[in-house]
């Protein structure tokens, strides 16, 4: 029943507006009980497939920010440097948080969602393995405004232009580097080493901006 689930899921025959059709109407359409349902999706949420956000609903990607619609202005205005210079700022900490506070079960996700970044097989399917890992780590550090304020950051990123022009900075050398620099962040966030957590994720942002930055000017090129 899991495989149908993610069959339905991966053809979007589950998917309405990129949220997961209501328990009820999965249940009905899969023949299984709700309770039964629930257990699937309970299941999906722990290997990273499904991501449930209180009134929100259930989403197969990270769910956008709450009030999305304000930071189109400020998506506007933003350039990759600006993003960059807020994410150093952010996320080792929330990489440190996480080393202290991630539950077994959200390090095993982590690993599995890790994983998924090195198999990814293109620039594309790695962005989108690259943005869950990173999301996995800020609800892991358990602090909820700290998570308002990455989705915050992810909001602006997803309605800036210059993120879908992302693939054309990434080679495959670089796709490699940056895989293997997650795997060096979720073995210090597994082994609770919270410094080396925040020094690799430093490390690892400044490659991201090496990679994004490179031969871009600030007079407007966003």
């Amino acid at each position: 029943m899991t495989t149908a689930l993610r069959t339905g899921i991966e053809t979007g025959g589950f998917l309405k507006n990129g949220k997961l059709l209501p328990e009820r109407a999965l249940a009905e359409a899969l023949l299984v009980t709700r309770a039964r349902m629930r257990r699937i999706l309970d299941l999906l949420e722990d290997d990273g497939t499904i991501f449930r956000r209180h009134g929100q609903g259930t989403f197969v990607s990270p769910p956008p920010a709450v009030g999305a619609s304000p930071f189109r202005a400020v998506a506007a205005k933003v350039m990759p440097r600006d993003v960059m210079e807020v994410r150093l700022e952010i996320e080792p900490a929330l990489a440190a948080l996480a080393a202290q506070r991630a539950s077994s079960k959200e390090l095993k996700t982590l690993e599995q969602l890790t994983q998924a970044t090195l198999e990814a097989s293109d620039t594309q399917a790695y962005g989108v393995a690259d943005d869950i890992f990173h999301y996995k780590i800020a609800e892991m550090a358990h602090n909820p405004l700290f998570l308002t304020v990455y989705d915050s950051i992810r909001e602006v990123r997803r309605q800036s232009e210059w993120t879908r022009q992302r693939e054309t900075r990434y080679s495959a050398s670089t796709l490699t580097r940056l895989g293997e620099q997650h795997e060096q962040l979720f073995s210090s966030i597994s082994a609770r080493d919270s410094q080396a957590a925040a020094q690799i994720m430093e490390t690892h942002l400044l490659s991201v901006s090496n990679a994004m930055l490179r031969n871009r000017t600030y007079n407007g090129d966003a």
